[in-house]
């Protein structure tokens, strides 16, 4: 009987073992906070991610702690203030409207957000829990941009400069033509003497395909989405575009397709098909566009200082075969094929001549593009860059610095190009905006140096003064 009795005693105590080695065992419980990252404003979106076997939870509450006072955001209790979903087996997510919009109570100032997730564990003996916090600054007020610099004009297809202050200098600022934005960059690095931080520089362009009455605006927009802007464009003025017809033969066809193609592994054309002019359609629209995509790319990150200075210096004792935003139609055996923008200067004198930096920059492109052949990119700073394209002979690297007037490369008939010439582009934010601008010394200095000058100081150490090559 005593034996008995030890035996059901030792079952009794490995039970017991058990249980408590069961209920002790730790549930995989985490949680990440994804939304917000560190600032909350006017409006904005909570974003929780929670990790729970089965994707279940006996518990779920969402804080907001501020000025000693606590608002609840979400719980299990009362989900109706945000949604809950199971993102798969092991995850689910929770999201809520965060802003002031939407929690009133919210100050301007520091804040903190706690959530907390709780499981139950082994016969709900023992609950294990999980939490994570974020400190956030909850801004309310709209930063602020005032316009410094006068006299802005915009030639349809052309580019401009603003001076402006944006506060507090750490926003997102710049100039919004339409739905695109260009960038500014710290007035000092243009050479402005005496500019502090908050005071910026703009280059921004009315492109040739947009509406003459696209709305420009200055602007100042911070993390949590609260933004500024003005209006301060005085004048559009619009710019008549040539159009022009283009017929091609089955030579050019031969000469140019099987080579892009050689070149495009984008397209996803493996080789030349049996219909030469499709081939020629492909490359001359989607592959000109994906072109357009890898050109904005490779400028997306120029240099914040100004590398240039004074006019841009078009190639000499050149003919003019093709100007900016020319409408194309092009032709086969007189049917019409295609409908193309040109976005640049077809610039020809004789075969394989010396083609050089039209002014101070980076080399931050040189190999093939697509339909530009062999090209070069040069970055002038602060969002404006150059582009040769159609060369024979590239002579620079990415990454070369180039002064003035130094060589480049060689004008060729590489890419899309019917004859020996040299395409020539301004690129501002990474796109084509007319050059006869760039090449004109009076609107350098007018549109430019001027309003640069407008601070009262000379320019700062190591940049030039206006009107200086």
């Amino acid at each position: 009987m005593m034996r008995w009795l030890l035996a059901l005693l030792g079952l009794v105590l490995l039970a017991a073992v058990g249980l408590f080695l069961l209920s002790n065992r730790v549930v995989p419980l985490s949680v990440d906070i994804t939304k917000p990252d560190r600032v909350v404003g006017q409006a904005g979106m909570l974003d929780v991610l929670v990790a729970a076997p089965e994707a279940r939870l006996d518990g779920l509450s969402i804080t907001l702690e501020q000025n000693g006072k606590t608002v609840s955001l979400f719980s299990l209790e009362q989900p109706t203030s945000g949604s809950i979903a199971q993102v798969d087996a092991e995850h689910m997510r929770v999201s809520r409207p965060l802003g002031k919009q939407s929690v009133p109570e919210l100050q301007s100032g520091p804040a903190r957000i706690v959530v907390t997730a709780s499981r139950k564990g082994f016969l709900s003996l023992r609950t294990f829990t999980a939490t994570a916090t974020r400190d956030v600054q909850v801004r309310l007020d709209p930063p602020r941009v005032a316009v410094l610099s006068t006299h802005h004009f915009l030639n349809h297809g052309g580019a401009e400069m603003v001076v402006y202050r944006a506060t507090p200098p750490d926003v997102v600022s710049g100039v919004r033509v339409g739905d695109i934005e260009y960038l500014g960059y710290p007035a000092a690095g243009a050479g402005m003497a005496g500019a502090d931080e908050s005071t910026k520089v703009a280059f921004f362009a009315l492109l040739h395909d947009q509406d003459l009455n696209a709305p420009v605006v200055a602007f100042a927009r911070d993390d949590a989405g609260n933004e500024a802007h003005v209006s301060f464009v005085e004048k559009v003025f619009p710019k008549p575009f040539r159009r022009s017809k283009i017929s091609i033969d089955d030579r050019f066809l031969q000469r140019v397709v099987t080579e892009i193609l050689a070149h495009a592994p984008e397209l996803k054309v493996q080789a030349a098909s049996a219909d030469l002019v499709n081939d020629f359609v492909k490359i001359n629209g989607d592959l000109r566009r994906l072109n357009a995509e890898r050109i904005r790319e490779v400028t997306k990150n120029t240099a914040s200082t100004r590398l240039w200075a004074g006019q841009f210096l078009p190639l000499g004792n050149a003919q003019v075969e093709a100007s900016f935003a020319d409408h194309r139609t092009y032709f086969y055996q007189a049917k019409e094929i295609d409908q193309q923008v040109h976005l640049g200067f077809d610039l020809a004198v004789t075969s394989a001549i010396p083609v050089s930096a039209e002014n101070a920059g980076k080399v931050l492109f040189a190999e093939w593009l697509g339909i530009y052949g062999n090209c070069v990119i040069l970055d002038h700073g602060m969002g404006v860059a150059s582009l040769y394209a159609h060369l024979s002979v590239v002579d620079v690297n990415a990454g070369d610095t180039l002064s003035k007037g130094q060589l480049l490369g060689r004008s060729g008939m590489t890419g899309l190009a019917a004859g020996d010439h040299l395409h020539f582009t301004m690129l501002v934010g990474g796109r084509p905006v007319n050059p006869v601008e760039w090449w004109d010394s009076h609107w350098i200095q007018d549109r430019i140096d001027r309003k640069l000058g407008q601070s009262g100081a000379p320019p700062a150490a190591g940049h030039p003064a206006p009107g200086v090559s």
